[in-house]
Parts: structure tokens; C-alpha cells; sequence
């Protein structure tokens, strides 16, 4: 397990009794450097979406765990917020929860000399992603997808 899986999977940890006593669920957490700055980011949701005030209380709560079990050495922004309407499909269980809706896939290599492609989810497995498009159904070899992500109607 690398550093930034570690930190994820520990936060992730701290984080899921917080986000129970806040009645939102934990949707995805990363650790990320940009720029000289690292991030830790936790993404919170809930059915009717959750709003400033559930930021907050999370965040506050998460910091207070964070500040006492200290097992990030470096210097970190600590950031909480909803995974937005345009989410990013990372794990399973994302993908199991998505079935049936709109989506956008991009890769990392063409596929009939195109690199993105929209469509609607119709299944997932550990080793392809299927969508349906106007020309019918398309599988992608999962380690070619670079991102999968809601799509946005408006």
C-alpha cells in the first residue's frame, strides 16, 4: 500500500463514525499534492444532497481527529464537500450506483479514433465498463478508462 492509499484508507476510517453521527455518507476520500500544496480531500453525500452546514460539522469534526492522531507528516489543506453533479466514477460501488444513468468516458487511448464517448451505464466488472450510445452498446477495457464521471443536463 503506497503513502496516499494509507492516508486514505486511515482517514477514511477516522472519518466514517463522523459521517454516521452526521447522518451523510462517505463517498470518496484522496490525498493529493498540486502545485507545492497536499490535500486532503473528503467528498460527503447524502439522498438529498448535502449542504454547507453538513461541510462544516464534518470537516470540524474530522479536523479535531486528524489534529490528535497525527499520522500525515507533512502539511496538508484539508478540504470537505460534496462530489458535485458531475461526479467521478472511482470505485465499484460509484459505478453500482450509476447503472442506468447518463454518463462520460474518457480514455487514455482511442477506440475507433476517439478518446471520449457518453452514453448510458449499463454495466460494470472487473475487467470492462459498458455503455449505451446512439450507435448501440459499448465495453471499454477498464485499465484504458482515465475517467468516468456523471453527465451533466442542463
Amino acid at each position: 500500500m503506497s503513502k496516499r492509499e494509507d492516508y486514505e484508507s486511515r482517514t477514511e476510517a477516522l472519518l466514517a463514525p463522523i459521517a454516521e453521527a452526521n447522518g451523510v455518507e462517505i463517498y470518496d476520500v484522496e490525498y493529493v499534492k498540486e502545485g507545492s500544496d497536499f490535500y486532503l480531500r473528503a467528498y460527503i453525500d447524502k439522498p438529498d444532497g448535502v449542504n454547507i452546514l453538513d461541510c462544516e460539522n464534518v470537516s470540524r469534526a474530522l479536523s479535531e481527529v486528524l489534529d490528535r492522531e497525527d499520522f500525515i507528516p507533512d502539511a496538508y489543506i484539508l478540504e470537505v464537500s460534496s462530489p458535485g453533479l458531475g461526479r467521478t466514477l472511482k470505485k465499484d460501488r460509484h459505478l453500482a450506483k450509476s447503472i442506468g444513468q447518463d454518463v462520460e468516458v474518457k480514455l487514455f487511448k482511442p477506440v475507433d479514433k476517439q478518446k471520449e464517448f457518453a452514453g448510458r451505464l449499463e454495466r460494470f466488472d472487473g475487467e470492462t465498463v459498458t455503455i449505451t450510445d446512439e450507435s448501440g452498446e459499448r465495453s471499454f477495457e477498464r485499465t484504458n478508462i482515465a475517467l468516468i464521471r456523471l453527465a451533466l443536463d442542463f
